[in-house]
């Protein structure tokens, strides 16, 4: 064991991990930012039950939630790949696409994959919200505008966060799926790694080790957060 941690230190594959640390938190942050789009758009639709879009909506969520992670990010990736790799060789850019593409599919698959688990938390949170606040408001004479920014959304919010939470906390475990498409993110520097050395029980617990970091992290981030949208008692 002293020696595979040597090794590991010796060999500059600390500053590797970091950076595989790195594209992994870029990928994850950015994923779910996408991902929080596509669900609150798509969440909205299947709650105003807006007609033909809802149907649609709902075969997206069915379909990506049906079929494993890996198997949407194979199809996304080996499927455009080639074709991409071709217009951008014909306009001179086969080397950027070579060198950017796999974030850039890796970063559409999971932002999709979150995107469909992010709609139900969406949707679910949106039916959360009690019937008699909306109908108030709009009694009021509130405009539509001001009824979604200042009763609805606000609510949305402090409702779908746990489940936001743990939306974020598989999104970056779903990061360590992209490994297959050659970026090197934190479980591909890992399996690099354990390959050259020779010591994969030493890599693959060091990336254990990163990936419970970071969520445990992040996890402390969003109980803050969650305290300061919970209510307060008395109020």
């Amino acid at each position: 064991m002293e020696f595979g941690l040597l090794q590991v230190w010796e060999g500059g594959w600390i500053g590797a991990i970091l950076r595989g640390a790195a594209v992994t938190i870029a990928v994850g942050v950015a994923s779910m930012i996408f991902g929080l789009i596509i669900g609150t758009i798509c969440g909205l639709i299947k709650w105003r039950a807006v007609f033909g879009l809802s149907h649609l909506v709902d075969l997206y969520t069915s379909v990506i939630r049906g079929v494993p992670e890996l198997l949407i990010i194979y199809l996304l990736f080996f499927g455009s790949v080639e074709f991409v790799t071709k217009i951008a060789t014909v306009f001179g850019f086969a080397e950027l696409a070579n060198a950017g593409y796999a974030f850039f599919i890796t970063v559409a698959a999971i932002s999709a994959i979150s995107g469909a688990y992010s709609t139900e938390v969406i949707r679910g949170a949106l039916a959360a919200i009690p019937k008699g606040h909306i109908e108030a408001a709009v009694a009021l004479g509130l405009p539509s505008r001001r009824i979604f920014a200042r009763i609805i959304a606000p609510q949305m919010l402090r409702i779908a966060f746990p489940g936001i939470n743990n939306v974020w906390q598989t999104t970056i475990k779903d990061t360590a799926l992209v490994s297959v498409v050659g970026l090197q993110e934190l479980m591909r520097t890992a399996f690099i790694g354990a390959g050259s050395t020779h010591n994969p029980l030493i890599f693959y617990t060091i990336a254990a080790l990163v990936y419970l970091m970071i969520t445990l992290i992040s996890q402390v981030g969003f109980n803050k957060v969650e305290a300061v949208l919970s209510p307060r008692k008395g109020a």
